[in-house]
C-alpha cells in the first residue's frame, strides 16, 4: 500500500512527488519533477496518473508512472493543446474509474479511464461545447454502475442527471434534480446508498442528501448565511454518514458527522484555541443596496456589546472573481482586531459565486466594474448603517481581490482611510497582451481579451496601473512574492513606483516584497506566516486610528529586535 506527497520547495507551486510505502514506512526512490495538483492511483496500486504543467504553469499534460521505473520511462495519457484549458485528475471515490478533467472558464470536458486498467485509452464522457460545464462522480451498480453529473446544460444555475458509465453521453441522460433559478447546484459526491449534492442559496451553502432507493431528500445547514459549511474529506464510499466542517468569523472550525438516514448531527472535534471564548463575539449577514438596486450580502463581526454608533474603525474584505466564493472564515488573528474595537466585514460581491452562476457573469468581462461598485456600496452602507466611522474604512484584499482593492483605490479614495493590496493583479491591460507569461490565454474569459479594441477600452478603465487617481490618497500597503507564478512581482512593484512618482499629497505607499520562500498567498511556514499577519495588522490598525495602534506596532518590532531581525524595509 503506497501513498504520494507533492513537494515544493520555494512557493511556485511547481511540485516534485514523492512515493511512500505505507506498509514499511519507507520512501521509495523516484522522484518526479514538474508535477502539479492533481493525482490518482490505479486499483492494483501500482501505478499513478499524475499532471505535469508546461513553461507557462499550465497544467497541460496526464502522465502514467509505473511504481519501481525510472521516470522518464512514463507515459503520455493525455495532453491537453487549447491554451485556455487545464488539465486535472482524480478517481471516484467508488474506486472505478479514475476522471482526467480539462476545464476552462466556462467550458469542461471529463475523460475516462478504467481503475483496473489505467493503460486503457480513455474515452469522453461527454464532449466538450463552448459554455457548457459538467462535473462527475460514480455510483457502482449492474454493467458498470452510473455517472452522475452537475450540469448547465439546459440549466443556468445547473441541474444534476444521471447516464450509464460505459455509454455517458448527453443522449442517456436522465434528470435527478432539476434547475431552479433560486439555486446553484455546485457538485454531486456519490456515497453508495446517498448523494450528497452541494449547492448554494441565498448567499449560503446548503448540503442536499439524496437517498437512491427512495428519492427522500434533506437539507444539511450550517445554521445561518453567518456560517460557512463544507463537506469535509470523506474517502469510505459506503459511507452512511458523513463528516462536514463548519465556521465562522468569530468561530472556529468544528467537525461534526452527519448521519445521512437521520440527519443527525454529532460533535466529532473542534478546533482549540486557547484563552479564546466565542462568546465575547458576534457574527451576523447584513446587506448593503448597489449602485443598481441589488442587494449585496455583506458578513460582520465585532466584540459583544459594540456600540453601533458610526464611531468604529472596521477592515473590509472583498475578492469577487472566478464564481469563487469569500465564505466567513476563521482566523486567530481576527479577534485581536475586535478587540480594538473594530468591526471586520466581507463583502460578498458580484464577480464572485455566493449567489449563484448569475452573480459571477453579473461581475465579470465587460461588467467587470460591478464589482468594485459593489465592495463601494457596502463600505457606503457599513458607514451609513451605523456599523463603522465613514473616515476609519479600511479595505483588503489578495490576488484578484487586490485587483479589486487597486480599483477602489483608484475610483473612491476618499473612501478609505487605508488600503491593503496583497500581491495583487494591477496592470490589467498590458498582462493580458502577453501570452508568453502564466494565467493570460486562459484568463481571457474571465477578465477579456485586450486585443478586442472594445474590451480593451473597458479592461483599461478600471485597471489600476492606467487609472492613478489624482489628488489626494488613502495610505496604500502593497505585497508581492519573488516566487509567485500567479500574479508576478513586477507587477506589483512597478505600480507601487507609479504611485510614487505621482503622489502630490504625501500619502504612504508601502511595499512589502516576500524574497524568500513563499507562494502566492504569503510567506512559508506557519510562524512565518504569523509574523506576516501581524505585520499586516499593525499597519491596518495603525492606519485606523484604532485603540491600541501604537502598541499593536511597538509589538511587532519587540518580537522581531528579540530575534534579531527587524520589519522589512518598505
Amino acid at each position: 500500500v503506497c501513498s504520494s506527497d507533492l513537494v515544493d520547495f520555494d512557493g511556485d507551486e511547481v511540485y516534485q512527488l514523492r512515493v511512500r510505502d505505507l506498509t514499511a514506512g519507507t520512501e521509495l526512490a523516484e522522484r518526479i519533477e514538474r508535477t502539479y495538483y492533481g493525482l490518482a492511483w490505479a486499483a492494483h496500486s501500482r501505478a499513478l496518473l499524475y499532471v505535469v504543467t508546461d513553461a507557462a504553469y499550465r497544467p497541460h499534460e496526464v502522465r502514467r508512472h509505473e511504481l519501481g521505473t525510472a521516470p522518464e520511462h512514463d507515459t503520455l495519457v493525455y495532453r491537453e493543446d487549447d491554451e485556455r484549458f487545464e488539465l486535472t485528475v482524480r478517481a471516484t471515490r467508488s474506486g472505478s474509474w479514475l476522471l482526467i478533467e480539462t476545464a476552462s472558464r466556462d467550458t469542461t470536458e471529463t475523460l475516462l479511464i478504467p481503475a483496473q486498467d489505467s493503460r486503457a485509452a480513455p474515452f469522453v464522457a461527454e464532449k466538450r461545447r463552448r459554455g457548457t460545464e459538467y462535473y462527475a462522480d460514480h455510483a457502482d451498480g449492474p454493467g458498470g454502475g452510473e455517472l452522475y453529473l452537475v450540469t448547465n446544460a439546459g440549466a443556468a444555475e445547473f441541474r444534476l442527471v444521471r447516464a450509464p458509465a460505459t455509454a455517458p453521453g448527453r443522449a442517456g441522460w436522465t434528470e435527478v434534480i432539476g434547475p431552479a433559478e433560486d439555486t446553484r447546484l455546485v457538485r454531486c459526491d456519490v456515497f453508495g446508498r446517498y448523494l450528497v449534492v452541494e449547492q448554494r442559496r441565498g448567499a449560503a451553502t446548503q448540503l442536499r442528501v439524496v437517498d437512491r432507493q427512495t428519492g427522500e431528500q434533506r437539507l444539511i445547514k450550517a445554521g445561518g448565511p453567518e456560517r460557512a459549511l463544507d463537506l469535509a474529506v470523506n474517502e469510505e464510499y459506503g459511507a452512511s454518514a458523513v463528516t462536514v466542517r463548519t465556521e465562522s468569523l468569530t468561530e472556529p472550525p468544528s467537525w461534526h458527522d452527519v448521519d445521512l438516514a437521520s440527519g443527525r448531527w454529532e460533535l466529532r472535534k473542534r478546533q482549540d484555541v486557547p484563552g479564546y471564548d466565542p462568546a465575547a463575539y458576534v457574527t451576523e449577514r447584513v446587506s448593503a443596496p448597489a449602485a443598481d438596486g441589488t442587494p449585496i450580502p455583506v458578513t460582520v463581526a465585532y466584540r459583544r456589546g459594540l456600540r453601533r454608533d458610526g464611531s468604529a474603525p472596521a477592515l473590509l474584505y472583498g475578492y469577487g472573481a472566478y464564481e469563487a466564493c469569500s465564505w466567513p472564515e476563521f482566523s486567530v488573528a481576527t479577534p485581536s482586531l475586535l478587540d480594538r474595537g473594530f468591526v471586520y466585514a466581507v463583502a460578498h460581491v458580484r464577480g464572485g459565486g455566493e449567489g449563484g452562476r448569475r452573480w459571477w457573469t453579473q461581475g465579470r468581462l465587460e461588467r467587470k466594474r460591478t464589482t468594485f461598485t459593489d465592495f463601494i456600496a457596502a463600505a457606503d452602507s457599513l458607514a451609513g448603517e451605523g456599523w463603522a466611522a465613514p473616515d476609519r474604512i479600511v479595505s483588503r484584499g489578495l490576488s484578484a481581490g487586490g485587483l479589486l482593492q487597486g480599483a477602489v483605490f483608484s475610483l473612491a479614495p476618499a473612501r478609505w482611510r487605508a488600503v491593503v493590496a496583497e500581491v495583487p493583479f494591477v496592470d490589467v491591460v498590458t498582462t493580458m497582451l502577453d501570452p508568453s507569461i502564466p494565467l493570460t490565454i486562459n484568463e481571457w474569459d474571465e477578465w477579456g481579451d485586450p486585443r478586442d479594441p472594445a474590451m480593451r477600452a473597458c479592461m483599461r478603465s478600471y485597471s489600476p496601473y492606467d487609472t492613478v487617481p489624482d489628488g489626494p490618497r488613502p495610505d496604500l500597503l502593497v505585497t508581492g512574492s519573488l516566487h509567485d507564478p500567479r500574479v508576478l512581482i513586477h507587477e506589483p512593484a512597478k505600480w507601487v513606483a507609479k504611485l510614487r512618482a505621482t503622489d502630490t499629497g504625501g500619502s504612504r505607499v508601502l511595499f512589502r516584497p516576500e524574497l524568500g520562500a513563499g507562494a502566492h498567498v504569503g510567506p512559508a511556514g506557519r510562524y512565518d506566516q504569523l509574523r506576516y499577519e501581524a505585520e499586516i495588522l499593525a499597519f491596518i490598525v495603525t492606519a485606523a486610528g484604532g485603540p491600541g495602534a501604537r502598541e499593536a506596532t511597538r509589538r511587532i518590532r519587540t518580537i522581531r529586535a528579540a530575534e534579531g531581525t527587524t520589519l522589512p524595509d518598505i
